[in-house]
């Protein structure tokens, strides 16, 4: 089991996965750190944990559009093929999941 370190809205996380996938949770983090980016940017957030929760809805919300077959408007989906796509669907929709159960730590505390 590799292991690697995602820098996400400024903080380091330590994240695990399958020996050979180190690049891809690599680009998958940069992915989400970009869109939380976006995010913070518009302002449309009043803390961290409501910028997280806001960054996993949009990330939800392009999972669901690749579901339904719409194109997606996000930048790094752009010239992906259909099975690129799913499995970039799926690591998101993993890693929206962190977001939101480390969201509602941030919250609880």
């Amino acid at each position: 089991m590799a292991e690697v370190t995602l820098t996400i809205n400024g903080r380091n996380y330590g994240i695990s996965c399958e020996d050979g996938q180190e690049q891809r949770v690599i680009d998958l983090g940069q992915y989400v750190d970009n869109r939380i980016g976006e995010i913070a940017r518009a302002g449309a957030a009043s803390n961290e944990s409501h910028l997280l929760v806001l960054a996993g809805l949009v990330l939800a919300d392009e999972i669901f559009e690749l579901r339904e077959g719409g194109a997606v408007t996000a930048p790094a989906a752009n010239g992906y093929s259909a099975e690129d796509e799913k499995a970039i669907a799926e690591s998101i929709d993993y890693l929206a999941e962190r977001i939101n159960a480390i969201a509602g730590r941030i919250q609880k505390a």
